[in-house]
């Protein structure tokens, strides 16, 4: 070491010097030298301005390390961590542990964190400093979602991504890029798997070779679900719990787009109804052909016992013969009100029975939609909003959670914003948390992760990790239907692009 101190300071230093460049150097050199936190500073009261804000946030054990940005105005900045008998210090704005320095912070339940600004030049200041807490719960290894651009009619570069919750890699399912050109466009949508097995999953494919691809422990197929007793294909899905079943929706959907409201889109369905599909026999089965009932947005009950989903009644409200059901709806979109139902399952004849109210929302002149429970089948987790089933525009959208033991249902203060929260998914264990929420700028996605005691209550949630604390602040896309995974999809992009474009298995209507 000595060696190669010399030998910098003999040949390098001297050389670049007579280029003008040593002040240079010595300057590269003193930044790469360790911070310092400073000793004589004044006390805030005020916490840090970070990005992403992991302000007294839990995570998850197997989490990737946070990284963050201080969006404070000052001349420089030093942030000291500490967790058990380890210091940690950064200098600059950026705040981004290593992997290994991560690991040991874990290794504590609680990591410290104190940041310093200096204000002016000599005179620092600490903020207040805040915690984040390490829950021994871990979470599932893997999310999917997909990445889609703040576009209402382009969708040519849209995909279908995984990202490992344990480090910062991320890779593509499938994009739709794969199949499209200047003439045949494809959208691709409504990923889902059975019980978190990344081995059994389906998506759609939309337009140019649309169908449904279903894959289930390594069989890899292209269903065309549409019969003449079918609205359409299969749209928003649900897995049965054990059963080789899927349960959907199928809609009839269009758009509408505002001049004067800053919810900017609103998406409805003009007719929609529920319907199970059998993947080995490739059978479709509609569950009821009611047209003043909008049925949507299905999940199963843990024990596959019961069918949950959201439904509206709706009836033509202007009797004009001339006048359409699908105008009608467009110029009264804001009296479609929501409730949650369930329908019960037996298994051995595969026969739903009479529908059950769960929640009555339109009751109380709101919408209530996406009923997801927890896998312990006590908490239903929903949407709700003033109108309407697609709540991602709707910035009064919030997150609900009902007890299934006593019926009480109480908004999730923890976890909402002044903005949008939307899609939302339980882990496998039950004890975590993901949804999409857009409070960070009112245009994009983005998906938080949250704490679940089991009893209840929520903690403060947390952005998804990046290895770029800035990331987010930087990409022009949004997330989507953010679902947890026990493991990588491991079935390669170009595997399902290939099945798209084969033929299709056309089921038959029972």
């Amino acid at each position: 070491m000595n060696m190669i101190k010399f030998n910098l300071r003999k040949y390098i230093l001297p050389s670049i010097q007579g280029r003008g460049w040593g002040v240079g150097l010595l300057v590269l050199l003193a930044a790469c030298s360790h911070p310092k936190a400073p000793t004589a500073f004044s006390q805030s009261e005020q916490l840090p301005k970070t990005f992403p804000d992991y302000v007294d946030v839990t995570v998850p054990v197997n989490i990737a390390p946070l990284t963050f940005t201080i969006e404070e105005e000052g001349l420089d900045f030093v942030t000291r961590i500490t967790a058990g008998k380890g210091e940690w210090l950064y200098a600059g704005r950026d705040v981004c542990p290593s992997e290994k320095q991560w690991r040991r912070m874990k290794a504590d339940s609680v990591i410290h964190v104190e940041v310093f600004v200096e204000k002016q030049a000599g005179r620092w200041v600490r903020l207040m400093p805040f915690s984040i807490h390490v829950s021994p719960d871990p979470i599932d290894p893997y999310i999917s979602y997909r990445l889609i651009a703040p576009s209402y009619v382009t969708y040519e570069d849209l995909t279908i991504n995984q990202r490992c919750l344990e480090t910062y890699e991320e890779s593509l399912i499938y994009g739709n890029m794969s199949n499209s050109d200047e003439r045949d466009g494809q959208c691709i949508n409504c990923h889902a798997y059975q019980q978190y097995n990344p081995e059994r999953l389906q998506f759609h494919v939309r337009q140019a070779h649309g169908g449904t691809i279903i894959a289930y422990d390594g069989k890899l197929e292209r269903v065309n679900m549409v019969t003449g007793h079918t609205t359409s294909a299969g749209v928003y899905p649900a897995w049965h719990p054990t059963e080789r079943l899927i349960a959907y929706s199928t809609n009839k959907t269009g758009q509408s787009f505002h001049t004067h409201d800053n919810q900017k889109v609103e998406v409805q369905d003009t007719y929609s109804d529920l319907m199970l599909y059998d993947v080995d026999a490739h059978k479709v089965m509609p569950l009821e052909r009611d047209t003043n009932q909008l049925d949507c947005f299905p999940f199963w009950s843990p024990d596959g016992k019961y069918l949950y989903y959201c439904s509206a009644h709706y009836v033509k409200q202007d009797t004009a013969q001339a006048t359409t059901k699908e105008y009608d709806l467009i110029q009264h979109y804001k009296d479609v009100k929501y409730s949650l139902y369930r329908r019960p399952f037996e298994l051995n004849t595969r026969q739903f029975g009479p529908r059950e109210m769960v929640f009555d929302a339109a009751r109380d002149s709101m919408s209530a939609t996406l009923p997801r429970i927890s896998p312990d089948g006590r908490w239903l987790m929903f949407t709700m909003g003033e109108f309407g089933v697609f709540h991602i525009w709707h910035r009064d959208a919030d997150l609900y959670l009902m007890d299934l033991q006593n019926g009480e249902v109480r908004p999730a203060q923890e976890l909402n914003s002044d903005n949008v929260e939307s899609y939302h998914s339980w882990s496998s264990s039950g004890r975590w948390v993901i949804f999409s929420s857009r409070r960070t700028d009112g245009n994009f996605t983005r998906p938080y992760i949250a704490h679940f005691d089991g009893q209840g209550h929520f903690t403060k949630p947390f952005e998804l990790p990046q290895r770029n604390p800035r990331y987010h602040h930087e990409l022009l896309r949004s997330y989507n239907i953010p679902e947890f995974m026990t493991g990588p999809v491991r079935i390669r992009p170009q595997e399902f692009a290939a099945q798209v474009r084969r033929d299709s298995i056309q089921a038959t209507a029972e």
